[in-house]
């Protein structure tokens, strides 16, 4: 089981003194809904109905998400002691009275899996079949955010759930040991840009326009959280801006991913959920302050 997290881009306003930083987190899908919870952030996840079962699968069983800390049932929301109790199963033939609570969750995991292998076969979408694995999934989120102190107050703390205490924890350490780049009035937050696709212009601070299609790339790989593809492969430049065309398509406009780059700006005011930055979703026409 793994809680993680990692910087994908760190930025410091030179103007203003307000830092901007996105990470990559991995976390138990189970503590999603208290991840949510949290309005400072622009986050996007892999979506269930976007990766195919098999591959969902074989993701759960390399790396099972599980509780890190397995709770006495007691009054209230915080389990302080650990219960060891065997719990009794159908089928379980084995020397001792039970299984352990790791051995049940597994039993749990395996159930699971071949029923989604029996959707799976009788022809059900990914988006239904995929509901059934999501205890077990890990969730890959790319967030950013301007404002951090009151979800590490909250989260790593005693009495938050242990999974989401260990992530908050871990996303602390990286923030705190990293050392922000120094950006300028007009310079662009740039998550998942790689050296090679940042191009030089000539600095417009009426216009973001210089900086469009890197902004563009860039809210493209926070849609997908990563630079690669569901399929793991390292898009073109061509297939990032498509994608950024469906995601503004005139229909039905997907625009958090355009949340994560931003512009440095004077001001320290508020523009949405960023002090001091101003997201590329901001500069969409028809995108209210």
């Amino acid at each position: 089981m793994t809680i993680s997290a990692k910087i994908i881009a760190d930025s410091l306003n030179e103007h203003n003194g307000i830092r901007l930083t996105t990470m990559e987190i991995k976390y138990p899908r189970f503590i999603l809904a208290e991840f949510n919870t949290h309005r400072m952030f622009s986050r996007n996840s892999a979506s269930s109905r976007a990766i195919p079962v098999q591959k969902q699968i074989d993701a759960i069983l390399a790396d099972t998400a599980m509780p890190i800390h397995w709770g006495k049932n007691q009054p209230g929301m915080q389990a302080d002691e650990e219960c060891s109790a065997a719990i009794g199963l159908p089928g379980f033939d084995s020397y001792s009275t039970g299984y352990t609570a790791q051995e049940a969750w597994e039993y749990a995991r395996a159930n699971t899996i071949e029923v989604a292998q029996a959707f799976n076969a009788a022809g059900y979408h990914k988006q239904i079949v995929n509901r059934l694995l999501e205890p077990f999934m890990h969730m890959i989120t790319c967030v950013t955010a301007t404002d951090w102190t009151n979800f590490y107050a909250l989260r790593d703390h005693k009495d938050a759930q242990p999974e989401i205490r260990e992530l908050a924890h871990q996303m602390k350490l990286v923030h705190y040991s990293s050392e922000p780049k120094l950006l300028y009035e007009g310079d662009w937050h740039l998550p998942y840009l790689r050296d090679e696709d940042i191009i030089d212009y000539d600095c417009n601070l009426e216009d973001y326009s210089y900086h469009e299609k890197e902004a563009r790339i860039s809210a493209a790989r926070c849609a997908r959280t990563s630079y690669k593809t569901v399929e793991g492969k390292v898009p073109t430049v061509d297939e990032d801006m498509k994608l950024w065309d469906r995601l503004m398509s005139n229909e039905i406009k997907h625009a958090s991913p355009a949340e994560h780059p931003a512009m440095a700006v004077k001001d320290p005011g508020y523009i949405g959920n960023f002090r001091g930055w101003k997201q590329l979703r901001k500069f969409i026409p028809n995108e209210t302050l």
